[in-house]
């Protein structure tokens, strides 16, 4: 049973996080993801619609990830 609940909370622990730290960022990231993909979707239909929707999602995402992981070297 050990193992298995490693399994669970390795990784988390590698970015400060408990599983369900983890599990709320990861499911933030997922619908952020998934609006970010609609949005595209949609322009690629709508050329005039959500014309710069996707790429500032994908850069607030990788702005959050990135300080994220700033703030956790620089805690260390």
């Amino acid at each position: 049973m050990r193992k298995l609940s490693r399994l669970f909370v390795e990784h988390p622990e590698t970015v400060g996080e408990t599983y369900f730290q983890h599990l709320r960022q990861a499911s933030g990231f997922a619908v952020c993801m998934f609006c970010g993909g609609l949005a595209c979707l949609m322009h690629g239909l709508f050329p005039f619609m959500f014309e710069r929707t996707g790429s500032d999602k994908i850069r607030n995402l990788h702005s959050r990830m990135v300080m994220r992981r700033s703030e956790q070297s620089r805690a260390k």
